[in-house]
């Protein structure tokens, strides 16, 4: 039967007593200098010497509990050396072995800027530090630094630093990127009206195009990214950016639905992030860079209003985590700004030139009225009599249409969706109205230069002359949609002119105009009993003008 013999770990100058010697009979002993990695397995501790003498007492007494701790704690004394330290401090400075005994900034892997900076930071005698040092292999440590005492038996009472450090590498990197994310947030936004004014829109847009992408690559390391604006009238999502996504993916048809549009689709129509782990196992992800296996996508809002979408793509399944969606849900927020601003600088231009072109289109309405009636009635006298006068009569009455024609076509062919939709921008709140004809019949030059007003900018080819024998012309020799007529002309009755264009055209919807309650001549009754079913009081609303020619134009819904 073997004697048991118990393990006793001595620290100071127990191992040189007598004691040690004497003890050795019956137990084990294991000295002190075993590394710090790898501590011992005792039954008992022995302790010895003064207390100056005793760093290694201090690792013995503070493995456990503090090797246990994530930061790193040592005691340096007033020349900077290292008394004692624990396994995390040896850790984070990249130590295999026990460090006491050396210089502390010595042991520290910084170069001489960081170590400069701690330098002028070491706390005095009623101060405390706290103090970032990047070091050499692109890491960070936060130091804390106090200044404590050591109460030994012979009270010298030595005078110490306290030392903790803590690896906040990952929380350092954080805020720097978040740093740089914003400064990239200014740098994207920095879009001055007098530059786009020099520039094309599009010129801006590439530029606005080149930043995203460099900002995106070198802030967040993403290299796969697709971002879409949404047209706000259609839902689609119009493709915008993108960087090593497929030719399918990037033409491919997306609108801002939750069902068979992808996840671009979904978060656009739910507002809400979306972190796609792995793509294979998806049903929501549809292909879009080769090989891709997760996907990271947020929306692009401002003020709770949908701008778009930014998709990033990676080659691994689990490629991205939580920390990454929430730094591309930053970076969203300053391209949904330089977005948002690019479009109010477009929507400025584009409201600009809008407005010089419906200044010029209701400058020249009345003259070309009157140049299109005149035309018209010398044609009529020619056709039939002179083929070369009614040609040349033929062109002026088209090329006088076109120049109308074109002049509307101004702001039509402002900047359109392919790039960044105009918000706020809607020539065609009626889209039933655009292209249609309309010709109006009335002796007031106001009431037909309101009518080129309220009309023009909804796409309506409004032709207007002062008298019903005028528009009788007007109509033999051009088809219009709907005619807008006051019951009042200068030379016949309202109920005389709706005869009269009946017999030269019976399916043109005509619509009535009168100022006043009193019909003397019965025109609107007796014009209801043939077929006449609109009428508008003066002053009417615009909205009710353009409600009344809308339905008299729409085809009536087929009979069930």
């Amino acid at each position: 039967m073997s004697i048991f013999r118990p393990r006793l770990l001595v620290s100071g100058e127990a191992d040189d007593s007598e004691l040690c010697r004497n003890l050795s009979r019956s137990a084990e002993l294991v000295r002190t200098d075993t590394p710090l990695s790898s501590p011992p397995a005792v039954d008992a501790l022995l302790f010895a010497g003064p207390l100056l003498d005793r760093s290694t007492d201090l690792q013995v007494c503070a493995r456990g509990f503090l090797d246990s701790l994530s930061d790193g704690l040592a005691l340096i004394s007033e020349d900077g050396r290292i008394i004692w330290h624990n396994a995390a401090f040896a850790g984070i400075v990249g130590l295999s072995e026990s460090a006491v005994g050396s210089d502390f900034l010595s042991v520290l892997p910084a170069d001489e800027d960081s170590r400069r900076l701690l330098q002028s930071h070491w706390p005095d005698d009623e101060t405390t530090c706290c103090v970032t040092v990047p070091l050499s292999d692109q890491r960070f440590v936060e130091i804390l630094a106090s200044r404590s005492c050591l109460f030994s038996e012979d009270g010298s009472d030595p005078t110490c630093v306290s030392v903790c450090l803590r690896d906040i590498t990952r929380q350092e990197r954080s805020r720097r990127k978040m740093e740089a994310i914003h400064e990239a947030g200014m740098r994207l936004s920095d879009l001055r009206p007098d530059e786009v004014a020099m520039m094309s829109i599009e010129d801006r847009i590439e530029i606005l195009k080149e930043n995203i992408l460099m900002f995106t690559q070198q802030i967040l390391g993403f290299d796969t990214i697709e971002i879409r604006v949404l047209d706000p009238r259609t839902q689609q999502l119009i493709p915008l950016l993108q960087e090593g996504m497929q030719e399918e993916a990037a033409c491919r048809l997306l609108y801002a639905r939750e069902d068979d549009n992808g996840l671009t689709g979904f978060v656009a129509a739910t507002g809400r992030s979306y972190l796609c782990r792995d793509t294979q196992s998806d049903p929501r992800y549809l292909r879009g860079a080769s090989g891709a296996r997760s996907s990271l996508t947020v929306p692009l809002k401002l003020d709770d209003v949908i701008l778009g979408t930014f998709n990033v793509e990676g080659p691994g399944a689990d490629s991205f985590d939580d920390e990454d969606l929430e730094f591309l849900e930053r970076f969203g927020e300053v391209v949904a700004m330089a977005l948002n601003q690019l479009q109010l600088l477009m929507a400025e231009k584009a409201t600009t030139v809008e407005q010089h072109a419906e200044r010029v289109q209701q400058e020249v309405a009345g003259p070309t009225d009157e140049i299109l009636a005149d035309a018209t009635a010398i044609l009529e006298k020619y056709i039939g009599h002179d083929p070369d006068v009614s040609e040349t009569l033929q062109r002026i009455l088209t090329n006088v249409r076109q120049i109308r024609s074109c002049i509307g076509q101004v702001s039509d062919d402002l900047p359109s969706a392919s790039t960044v939709p105009r918000r706020g921008i809607e020539r065609t709140h009626r889209p039933a109205l655009a292209g249609k004809r309309a010709l109006v019949v009335d002796a007031d030059r106001s009431v037909r230069a309101e009518a080129h007003k309220l009309l023009d900018p909804h796409g309506v080819h409004v032709e207007a002359v002062p008298s019903g024998e005028a528009a009788c012309r007007m109509m033999r020799s051009q088809t219009y949609d709907v005619v807008l007529a006051d019951i009042r002309l200068p030379d016949m009755t309202g109920y005389e002119c709706f005869c009269r264009m009946r017999e030269i055209d019976a399916h043109t919807p005509i619509i009535f105009m009168t100022g006043f309650g009193y019909d003397a001549s019965h025109s609107i009754v007796r014009a209801r009993q043939r077929g006449l079913r609109s009428v508008l009081y003066k002053p009417f609303r615009p909205e009710q003008l353009l409600t009344e020619v809308e339905k008299a134009v729409s085809k009536p819904p087929p009979l069930e």
